[in-house]
């Protein structure tokens, strides 16, 4: 597993949109998946017997994680995928299959920043914006500041490059006099944490949406000093926190996990996973330590 990896929060569609999705790219691939017990399930897992847990899979050779939640969060433009594409050929290919079904947000077309982008909602609700231009990573997550949050793309740029090691900024571009952004706040920015591309942008338009929990990043962390230490640094909304999940200062939702959980909670016998999973709701940070104590009986 890489340090950092986009997590997405489907309705019941998951094993669906990841099929759809890595017959759009090449080097892609279903690596693991794991379901919710047949039941029947009490709490917030009721009704949701074999659906889809936690999915691990590659797009374009890069990881992403995801599981069927419900409905309770909905994808936004606020995170979106921003996909680079080395020809205009790859372009309208992966347009047509990722908009077939979607709403159009910005139509496919030559732009003052670009020959060939567009910006679109798939079927799933999910965001992308398709651009022709050649980076060694395919697939970045970019994150738009809006309402309560413009103006802080910069700011949170630079607490991530500070927090995670192997991360920097690349690039940035803010907005003049000319422009139709706040001058000074990021037009477009690109950064690095721990390797990986990431995007922000500041928009100073009206938009009925902002950041939530259906686009998180999961933190895989190696020891309990390490979840405690991201844990303390990101976590700003105590009322967020629940199973791992937090809300940082920006908005943005974070999972902080241990590196054992999945090992605990794949265990082929059903009562010491199920043990591991009932111990791990009831948690906010997750302790390493209770953790194995539930798996051990």
């Amino acid at each position: 597993m890489p340090k950092i990896t986009p997590f997405l929060w489907f309705d019941t569609q998951t094993e669906a949109a990841i099929q759809r999705y890595a017959s759009s790219f090449s080097d892609s691939a279903l690596l693991s998946i794991r379901r919710y017990p047949d039941g029947p399930l009490d709490g917030p897992m009721r009704g949701m017997e074999g659906k889809v847990l936690t999915a691990v899979f590659d797009l374009a050779g890069q990881r992403f994680m995801a599981l069927d939640g419900g409905p309770t969060f909905k994808f936004n433009p606020a995170i979106s995928l921003f996909v680079s594409a080395a020809t205009e050929a790859e372009v309208d290919r992966l347009w047509s299959t990722l908009s077939e079904g979607g709403s159009i947000l910005m139509p496919l077309q030559s732009y003052p920043f670009s020959p060939r982008f567009g910006w679109v909602m798939d079927q799933y609700g999910l965001s992308w914006q398709v651009n022709l231009a050649s980076r060694a990573q395919k697939i970045a997550p970019a994150l738009m500041f809006v309402g309560e949050q413009h103006g802080k793309a910069e700011a949170a740029m630079n607490f991530y490059t500070a927090l995670f090691a192997h991360s920097q900024v690349e690039h940035v571009e803010r907005y003049g006099s000319g422009d139709t952004g706040e001058p000074g706040t990021v037009k477009q920015a690109i950064f690095q944490l721990d390797g990986r591309d990431f995007m922000v942008m500041d928009s100073s338009y009206e938009h009925a949406f902002s950041f939530n929990e259906a686009i998180s990043f999961y933190v895989e962390c190696g020891s309990q000093e390490e979840v405690d230490h991201f844990w303390g640094e990101l976590s700003a909304h105590p009322q967020s926190e629940q199973c791992g999940w937090l809300k940082d200062r920006f908005g943005i939702s974070w999972q902080i996990v241990p590196s054992i959980v999945p090992e605990l909670m794949n265990d082929p016998d059903p009562v010491k996973s199920k043990r591991v999973m009932d111990a791990l709701l009831q948690m906010k940070k997750l302790d390493i330590a209770g953790l194995e104590r539930a798996y051990a009986g």
